[in-house]
């Protein structure tokens, strides 16, 4: 009995162990909007705000307030990536290559984009995951509801909140969390 125990608990120490091993935003690599390996480690001692995006919906203009806020607060240790969704009702149909240009076109979009990914559901990337998931994030459940939703990232890679998709980029929430 002893035996199948400890086996069981070494069995439960490794599962734990590998939910855990990426704990902080940091310890991620996703792919830029020209299909490069970006390491989250380079944000480090930055704030970052994490966007999931897209061209086709009624929130898409909020394009041009991100960049806005990127302007005015990129030089003070922050940025925000955007990561382009077609989780909802289609409204991220293009290519990367696409949704490159559309950005930069339309709205003038110098924050980095990344390549477009899932953010629900069955295929939603490990990034994703540990932003939505408390036993990932160490802080709560948050699962993206539309498009726009903002999360939070401290300097450290730590997850602090999330902002809902309609609420403005420069809502009090965000920009105080920017400023202090």
């Amino acid at each position: 009995m002893r035996k199948k125990t400890g086996l069981l608990l070494l069995m439960g120490l490794l599962f734990v162990g590998l939910v855990q091993a990426q704990t902080a935003f940091h310890d991620f690599k996703v792919t830029d909007i020209d299909g490069k390996e970006f390491a989250l480690s380079s944000l480090k001692g930055k704030k970052v705000l994490v966007v999931n995006v897209a061209s086709k919906c009624g929130l898409t203009p909020q394009y041009a307030k991100l960049q806005e806020l990127y302007e005015k607060y990129g030089n003070k240790d922050f940025v925000i990536i955007g990561f382009p969704a077609n989780n909802f009702a289609g409204q991220e149909p293009g290519t990367d290559a696409e949704i490159r240009e559309f950005c930069t076109k339309n709205y003038g979009v110098t924050f980095p984009i990344m390549s477009k990914i899932d953010v629900t559901g069955e295929s939603k990337a490990p990034l994703y995951k540990w932003l939505t998931e408390q036993a990932r994030n160490g802080k709560m459940d948050a699962e993206v509801t539309w498009n726009f939703q903002k999360f939070m990232i401290d300097e450290n890679g730590n997850w602090v909140d999330f902002v809902a998709p309609k609420e403005d980029p420069f809502c009090d929430k965000i920009v105080q969390w920017i400023e202090k």
